[in-house]
């Protein structure tokens, strides 16, 4: 695993991006700590959280050309989704199951991306499904000889699924340009990664498809964007799908609806918090004189801010309408009823 330290100016970044890069991180985190606390004061069913994986998602996310490029995303990535676009009041509707959430108008589960403007293919609950997703996608632009390339996320767990198999070998053996992203957070929902993989990293397996294969400190967004931007380089050269082990840590439990106190020790969890990404980058840019503490206070307060508008829009929205309950999922006839 790749980490040595590295400068943003030598990956082409100015300060203005690694801020933005810091301010989606942040966002992020601030979106999703509102969302526990909606669920735990009962106005929000579920929440599937992001926190200790922002830098994973959003260093790759700014290596990426969102004017372009496909992305099918997981369940966890909100860094990835506001980058491309998706909105935090967007968000906050889907949490709410409002009429105006743009993933499925109030129809799926929160982290059930899906935004066709923004090439944010939908995802589906069963897990690796986006895979195979997301290299579909590679082969018709490269059939149709387009100019962009797809981009999937996973947990480590998921990559036990055949469809991440069958997904990957395709990709490999027809030289697509996709990169599959795996954001390995150490847990499974309850099961710890060594009881997952029977080699040392999930990037272990990319020979077996015929691709590289990176694992890198998915802490750290900077040695996240360096990977994904080769990875983007070679697919746009035509060299095919690249396999990337980010390597994180999941600072809550699996979901709303789990105890992670049954199979994590405290001491485990203390130390995951000791290393928030959030807080890394912080120290970088401080250290790098790319901020100052008291910017960094001044971001987040605005941050907080659009978030509060953000839940007051979304909590205060309507639902959908009951008789739309089948609107989008069966075709509608002419005369308006289903078919």
């Amino acid at each position: 695993m790749a980490n040595e330290t590295i400068h943003h100016e030598e990956l082409g970044l100015t300060n203005n991006e690694v801020l933005k890069m810091y301010e989606t991180m942040l966002m992020a985190r601030r979106l999703d700590e509102r969302m526990w606390l909606l669920n735990r004061a009962g106005k929000i069913p579920f929440v599937i959280s992001c926190q200790g994986q922002e830098a994973a998602q959003v260093g790759a996310a700014f290596a990426l050309d969102p004017t372009k490029d496909y992305i099918a995303p997981y369940y966890r990535d909100m860094g990835i989704v506001l980058h491309f676009g998706m909105t935090p009041k967007e968000l906050m509707l889907s949490a709410f199951a409002k009429a105006e959430d743009p993933n499925s108008g109030g129809r799926q589960m929160p982290g059930h991306f899906g935004q066709k403007k923004n090439r944010i293919l939908s995802g589906s609950s069963p897990v690796a499904t986006q895979v195979p997703h997301a290299v579909g996608v590679a082969l018709a632009g490269k059939i149709q000889n387009k100019d962009y390339l797809s981009f999937v996320t996973l947990g480590e767990g998921s990559t036990n699924q055949g469809d991440f198999h069958e997904g990957a070998n395709f990709a490999g053996v027809h030289k697509l340009p996709v990169i599959i992203m795996v954001e390995n957070n150490q847990y499974a929902i309850s099961v710890p990664v060594e009881r997952q993989l029977g080699c040392a990293k999930v990037s272990d397996r990319a020979i077996g498809y015929g691709m590289p294969g990176v694992t890198v400190d998915g802490k750290n967004p900077l040695a996240v964007y360096k990977v994904v931007k080769e990875a983007a380089d070679r697919a746009r050269n035509g060299e095919g799908p690249s396999l990337i082990e980010t390597v994180t840590y999941r600072l809550t439990a699996h979901s709303s609806d789990d105890d992670d106190r049954q199979y994590r020790t405290a001491e485990d969890i203390a130390e995951g918090k000791a290393n928030d990404p959030i807080h890394l980058f912080e120290k970088y840019l401080i250290e790098t004189k790319v901020a100052t503490e008291d910017l960094l206070r001044q971001i987040n307060e605005d941050l907080i801010k659009t978030v509060n508008e953000a839940t007051d829009y979304a909590e205060n929205a309507p639902y959908a309408e009951p008789e739309h309950a089948l609107k989008y999922v069966y075709e509608e006839g002419g005369d308006g009823k289903w078919q």
